[in-house]
């Protein structure tokens, strides 16, 4: 497994990241408990989720079960690099008006703890605004946040979906108050999604913001089965994306059995040469 600086800062975490979000929904606990050992014993220290993720009426979830899994001992937490999201709106009916979708002091405050509790843990290391929310100043975002960093409770802020003029200006504003600022962007890049290119990933270069790629595979179009027939509720779904991507998806797979690799792993290789890429 190879590791990198996290942008900017100090932390060190696998180039390949556990993503977490079908934790529950799509994924029953034990096989969740699966995965994660698995992804340990491969190396891979970099686990990322986000409260809102659990399904539909189950919000925070997931969360929940990674906490349950870090209750197992054995070192799971201690060798985890964990990262969380803050910003969805949690059917919780106690934060009244400030229960909408949104970025401010009290949602931080609040959804911080109740993170904290869920995931069964004291601190979490890179904690990230799974949105932008141009409605509040960065002065109250970055008074914030480092709040939680003076405590130990974040390790590091992140984002996650900003624009590259977000990103431009979230740190901007941190340098004027001598704040370390961003030191990652979780965004959607791969093969079949390169707009981030444009903005977003010259932004986070010229920052020094690490950038995080969610989705490489492209919701498994890249992941060497798309093509393939299938039947359930679920491929009917994508089949629309399948037949729009078609002549690219058969191009490429073609291309992967030229040179004798999987889909999967040439798109995630692709991903990863990017320079912005942690």
């Amino acid at each position: 497994m190879e590791y990198a600086y996290l942008g900017k800062s100090g932390m060190r975490v696998s180039r390949l990241c556990l993503g977490t979000m079908n934790f529950g929904p799509e994924t029953d606990e034990k096989e969740s408990f699966r995965i994660m050992d698995a992804a340990l014993d491969a190396g891979v220290n970099f686990f990322d989720t986000a409260n809102v993720y659990g399904g539909q009426g189950s919000k925070g979830r997931t969360e929940e079960i990674i906490g349950r899994w870090f209750a197992q001992g054995g070192g799971r937490r201690e060798k985890v690099v964990l990262a969380t999201k803050v910003y969805g709106d949690m059917d919780n009916p106690l934060d009244g008006p400030n229960q909408p979708s949104g970025l401010s002091a009290y949602k931080i405050r609040r959804h911080l703890e109740e993170s904290l509790r869920r995931l069964n843990t004291d601190h979490i290391e890179l904690y990230q605004m799974h949105h932008v929310d141009r409605n509040v100043s960065w002065d109250e975002l970055w008074e914030a946040f480092h709040v939680y960093v003076n405590q130990g409770k974040i390790g590091y802020v992140g984002s996650s979906n900003f624009a590259g003029r977000d990103l431009v200006k979230a740190q901007y504003e941190a340098k004027a108050v001598h704040k370390l600022g961003l030191v990652s962007e979780q965004h959607k890049y791969s093969l079949l999604c390169r707009l981030p290119e444009l903005e977003v990933l010259p932004a986070a270069e010229e920052h020094g913001i690490g950038v995080i790629a969610w989705s490489p595979l492209d919701g498994g179009l890249l992941g060497g089965n798309a093509l393939k027939a299938s039947g359930g509720a679920r491929s009917t779904r994508s089949q629309e994306r399948v037949e729009a991507n078609r002549d690219k998806l058969e191009r490429f797979a073609a291309l992967c059995r030229e040179i004798g690799e999987s889909e999967a792993n040439v798109a995630l290789a692709w991903t990863l040469m990017h320079p912005a890429m942690t």
